[in-house]
């Protein structure tokens, strides 16, 4: 289910690469992972530690603004640089993980992301802030594949509540990491020594981690890489419309988070006198803990009514935010917890529907084109603020287009429950 962010997601042919498909067999039997937890432990802490790294930055925008004097608009694309990047990377390493092992992918992984915080620690103009952002799209397009399937394997044969649970466990842990990275990146900066340097430097020592854990998965599914190929995006005829109900969910779902993440930290180094790294973090990591909080209820409610619910609370969320065009602490924390809760319920929801939907042999493509969509959710509409900023100021930018997707969630909330009541009338008449 997240993230843009993923639930047995984006490998080319099955839920778990040729790592499983090489144990299933008796002679295989000794290459078998030695402990499921230790496998379930490497996927969930690859999870948390990338994704962390990559949106370690997010509170520290407005320094490097004041500090190399770039625009409001190359700020924007800064950020948007990351989701750019990330979508060919997801379609990439997707498939490579089931050629050469999960095991090199996810080392690549690590050496990709080591390298975008290096870019961040050694920052001296904005090539390196876009070099640094491309690094950790690469990184998070390699790890997601084969660290979700670290998880999701986990389920294997077993009833259909444990695997709800595992893609839930997946995409908690991609979420947590979202949540960490500014939150943590936001306290060392104000309160710890060496400022500009040490959130990078912590990142280093938790991929080393990383490494280790990696290191100690045995070599499996390793073939010739004349047998790697690009995933194709492919959604099979039958379930379009579900698809496109869902992807229309989560692009509203990403659009919120992408939002604030893109523009909040600088909305509120303007607006409130006294706002820190440390408050903006934290905005930032309460509307991704309560994003994260809500992912277990996919376990017990309607995948629709989820996404109902979730639209709900992002159109509010944004229509304060553009009202209040983020003048008051109070109210952005407020906008992001609900617009973190309503992250949660419509992205989860939408992942869950089409999970349930989907057949097997079109898993691959179906989740390479929900997360294309999903990214371009996250990014396509930070970068129109950015473009805004051309003639209005930032705060102004910002109510636009929070305005905009306001009015845009609540409608498409509002054709879903009508559907989804018809549907329910006919289902109870029949």
């Amino acid at each position: 289910m997240i993230h843009p962010f993923p639930s047995e997601r984006l490998t080319s042919h099955s839920l778990v690469p040729n790592d499983a498909s090489s144990a299933a067999s008796p002679s295989a039997a000794g290459k078998r992972l030695p402990s499921t937890t230790r496998n379930v432990l490497t996927g969930v802490v690859l999870l948390l530690v990338l994704t962390a790294g990559a949106y370690i930055p997010t509170p520290l925008y407005p320094g490097y603004q004041a500090d190399l004097g770039f625009s409001d608009l190359t700020l924007i694309m800064v950020y948007a640089m990351f989701a750019l990047v990330s979508v060919p990377s997801l379609l990439l390493f997707g498939p490579a993980s089931d050629v050469v092992g999960r095991r090199t992918v996810l080392l690549a992984s690590i050496v990709l992301a080591a390298a975008g915080s290096a870019c961040f620690l050694y920052v001296g103009s904005v090539f390196w802030l876009f070099l640094g952002r491309a690094f950790h799209g690469m990184a998070l397009g390699a790890v997601t594949g084969p660290a979700t399937a670290c998880v999701i394997e986990s389920s294997a044969g077993r009833e259909n509540k444990h695997k709800v649970w595992a893609s839930v466990l997946a995409t908690m842990a991609f979420v947590g990491g979202t949540a960490a990275g500014p939150f943590f990146s936001g306290v060392l900066t104000e309160w710890a020594p060496l400022p500009e340097s040490l959130p990078y430097l912590v990142h280093f020592g938790f991929l080393a981690g990383c490494w280790i854990l990696v290191l100690r998965m045995p070599r499996v599914g390793m073939t010739s890489l004349r047998r790697w190929r690009p995933t194709a995006p492919r959604v099979p005829r039958q379930i379009r419309r579900l698809f496109m109900a869902a992807a229309t969910t989560g692009f509203l779902a990403w659009t919120g988070a992408g939002i604030f993440l893109a523009t909040i930290p600088t909305v509120l180094e303007r607006a409130v006198s006294d706002a820190t790294t440390a408050m903006t973090g934290g905005v930032l990591g309460a509307m991704l803990l309560f994003s994260m909080a809500t992912q277990p209820l996919i376990v017990g409610i309607n995948p629709i009514r989820m996404q109902i619910m979730g639209l709900g609370l992002i159109g509010a969320s944004l229509g304060v935010l553009a009202l209040d065009g983020g003048t008051s602490l109070d109210v952005v924390l407020g906008s992001a917890v609900f617009a973190g809760a309503g992250h949660g319920l419509a992205y989860g929801g939408a992942s869950a529907m089409l999970d349930g939907i989907t057949p097997s042999e079109f898993r691959g493509g179906v989740n390479a084109a929900l997360y294309l969509v999903f990214y371009m959710g996250a990014g396509v509409p930070a970068i129109a603020v950015g473009i805004l900023t051309s003639w209005l100021s930032m705060g102004v930018a910002v109510s636009l287009m929070s305005a905009a997707a306001s009015i845009v969630s609540i409608a498409v909330c509002i054709v879903l429950a009508i559907v989804w009541s018809r549907r329910r009338r006919g289902a109870a008449g029949e």
